[in-house]
């Protein structure tokens, strides 16, 4: 396996959208291993395949404590299923240091395809729901920072670039 590199906001690559996966191969599978190693060694609780520069509708997630609920979806479709709204804090690792409060559904379906091209759906709530539709988000071009005002996001972009430019 092999740790990959995560784009940074304000990235231009990360508002690309992901394209479909015709067919699961071992190359999509070695690419979910090693967004696992990548997602754990950051560490993050969920990552997307545009974050790592392959343009995919790959996502993981595990939101467990320990690392020991490994969760792959391919092609994920997430579907509404309770109209209310939660805040929850979010954080990205493609927007390392920051954290705001954003609203989404409290429950969704998501149906996808699993590591093996098998057809699959959950219904989910929580911080699970939360996860879910941060990643499927990224593949669609979108960014959490996206939910919150103009000036916050324009802050954050700033402090990012001010940092990637000293690492350059």
């Amino acid at each position: 396996m092999a740790k990959l590199e995560i784009l940074e906001f304000p990235d231009p690559r990360l508002r690309e959208i992901a394209k479909p996966i015709a067919e699961v191969t071992d190359a999509h599978r070695e690419l979910l291993d090693n967004m696992f190693e990548t997602m754990y060694a950051a560490p993050g609780i969920g990552l997307a395949a545009i974050q790592v520069n392959v343009r995919e509708r790959l996502i993981v997630v595990d939101i467990s404590e320990d690392g020991s609920d490994p969760l792959a979806f391919i092609n994920p479709e997430i579907e509404v299923l309770d109209r209310e709204i939660h805040q929850y804090d979010e954080g990205c690792l493609s927007v390392p240091g920051f954290f705001e409060t954003v609203e989404r559904p409290r429950k969704v379906r998501v149906k996808a395809l699993d590591r093996n091209g098998d057809p699959f759906a959950l219904e989910v709530e929580g911080l699970l729901a939360v996860c879910i539709q941060h990643e499927v988000d990224h593949l669609d071009g979108k960014l959490f920072v996206d939910y919150i005002s103009p000036l916050k996001r324009n802050r954050i972009r700033t402090k990012l670039e001010k940092v990637q430019r000293r690492r350059a």
